[in-house]
């Protein structure tokens, strides 16, 4: 007669016999089971939004199992780093506390350039800079005033195009006083077009921007929107802006704060914008040519 056969196989034979398998507590079949996602380090300026709430807000500051975000009108809002908590750009992400510092890099400026530390403000060249409208002006000194102040390079604020020719006139530029000026919305065939055109100093240099309003030389991205939005002939650029973005627009001044505070660098510039202010800042040191 055969002796019955074992069903049980023992995955090892220990010195007291089979050692019985041992299973995982977790029960929950794989197809159940949540797919990871990306762990991202909450950098000081990654946009994320909070979908229970959805709020939609720049990284400020993470401490120990929270994180504050800034909206675009500057409000705040603490969350918990909690598993999946955000989205970015569309995505599922679980934010994490950044790693500590690497060894120190060379800082730099808000343009991109070596920062010199405790550099002294040089003093004022004969040349000027002339930027046309208050926001440009607030714009070009909070990226490039560091670059400007050890350059000795004064930037001053012309109200309008209107006042060029006779700014060039009374200003007289020369070899030792250069004058560089940005237009808005300088494009072929405008009026403020025709008006650079009549400046013909070799000493003067007019360039200017394709932008409408100086807002649109921020990038959408960098204030959490897709686009910025087209709005009608006739109607004010600033205000049809606030109104398509439910922000308000009984106060644009408010809201170009609100954005102003959301540009940190060159990064959050079209470079449209950047490649005209370091022509002319190259033109008005002189390390740009003659």
């Amino acid at each position: 007669m055969r002796p019955p056969v074992s069903r049980h196989r023992p995955s090892h034979e220990g010195p007291s016999g089979p050692r019985p398998r041992v299973y995982s507590s977790d029960l929950t079949p794989p197809w159940k089971k949540p797919k990871p996602v990306p762990e991202v380090p909450a950098e000081p300026g990654l946009v994320v939004e909070e979908p229970g709430t959805g709020f939609c807000g720049a990284v400020i500051r993470c401490e120990a199992g929270t994180v504050t975000l800034e909206d675009r009108f500057g409000k705040h809002r603490v969350f918990p780093l909690e598993p999946r908590g955000f989205l970015l750009e569309g995505r599922v992400v679980t934010l994490v506390r950044p790693a500590p510092s690497a060894p120190l890099r060379p800082a730099r400026t808000a343009s991109g350039s070596v920062a010199v530390p405790q550099a002294r403000a040089r003093v004022a060249r004969a040349g000027r800079i002339y930027v046309e409208g208050r926001h440009d002006a607030e714009l070009v000194e909070k990226v490039w005033g560091d670059d400007l102040r050890i350059e000795g390079v004064v930037v001053e604020y012309l109200e309008g195009v209107d006042d060029l020719p006779s700014i060039v006139e009374s200003f007289a530029p020369g070899p030792d006083a250069r004058l560089g000026v940005l237009v808005d919305h300088l494009v072929p065939g405008t009026k403020e077009w025709r008006i650079a055109q009549s400046v013909t100093s070799e000493h003067a240099l007019v360039v200017g921007h394709p932008f409408i309003d100086v807002w649109q030389a921020v990038k959408p991205s960098s204030l959490g929107i897709e686009a910025w939005p087209a709005v009608p002939k006739g109607q004010d650029w600033k205000t049809g802006v606030c109104r398509a973005l439910g922000w308000p627009a009984e106060n644009t001044g408010a809201v170009w704060q609100a954005i102003l505070k959301r540009v940190r660098s060159y990064k959050d510039l079209e470079p449209e914008l950047l490649g005209r202010v370091e022509e002319l800042i190259d033109f008005v040191t002189g390390s740009g040519g003659a």
